[in-house]
């Protein structure tokens, strides 16, 4: 398959989980991969893994810097905004730390990004891009997800507002809402708990389906809002979740 032939793919978060499961997806699919990320050793792992992948170490929280990547790449044909943190916590939990952390890398950095890549979107005659939210958002809530949720649902909002915005311009955006996914990050946070094996089963069982969901199935849902299937998709919040909110 082809399907993302001849298109410039910048992936944010690439170095491990989704973002590095869609960087490999994405380059089989014949894009031209330009993978993400601030984990230098991660992205230099992910040379090794074939397709035509070119990485770049990049903090997406530093505007200038974000700027410099959209000029000295030129213009791109897909955004994968997949970078992000998970805090945990009610709001009386919750530090201004957390908040202003998961603010910035959920929400602010999707915004610089978006902001830098959109005029070369236009000029090209568009696009699409790509917006990494979650369930736990303004489609519902889970305990302890204060922060993670709300600048959830702000992304969603974003992706709402740019879809409108920029749909007489050809560019589509659209954000994936997923349940729990079995990502290194994922497995980070379980293996502090205080029974890590417990916590994995009840994170599994909390999906209909028995289990989390595999990255490479959440990036063959990015595949599909990258390429022109999806020709006539935008301002979606498209929800992979096994069942849980059925």
């Amino acid at each position: 398959m082809a399907r993302l032939a001849r298109k410039i793919c910048a992936i944010t978060g690439a170095a491990s989980g989704i973002g590095r499961a869609a960087a490999v997806l994405f380059a089989k699919e014949r894009a031209r991969v330009i993978a993400v990320d601030v984990d230098a050793a991660g992205l230099e792992s992910l040379d090794a893994e074939g397709g035509e992948i070119a990485t770049r170490r990049l903090d997406v929280l530093d505007r200038d810097a974000v700027q410099a990547f959209a000029q000295q790449n030129g213009p791109v044909d897909v955004l994968f905004n997949c970078a992000g943190k998970v805090s945990t916590g009610s709001v009386l939990d919750c530090s201004l730390d957390d908040w202003r952390s998961s603010l910035d890398l959920n929400v602010t950095a999707i915004f610089y990004l978006t902001q830098a890549l959109v005029p070369g979107m236009v000029a090209k005659g568009g696009g699409s891009i790509v917006n990494m939210a979650s369930v736990i958002s303004s489609l519902g809530a889970a305990p302890d997800r204060f922060a993670y949720g709300a600048t959830k649902a702000a992304v969603i909002g974003m992706t709402k507002s740019v879809a409108r915005d920029f749909a007489g311009e050809g560019i589509r955006c659209n954000a994936i809402c997923p349940s729990a996914v079995d990502t290194p990050s994922m497995r980070a946070r379980i293996d502090v708990m205080e029974d890590p094996e417990a916590a994995y089963e009840l994170f599994s069982k909390r999906q209909p389906v028995g289990r989390m969901a595999r990255p490479e199935e959440i990036a063959e849902m990015a595949l599909y809002l990258a390429s022109d299937a999806s020709a006539f998709v935008t301002g979606s919040a498209m929800v992979i979740d096994g069942g849980t909110w059925a």
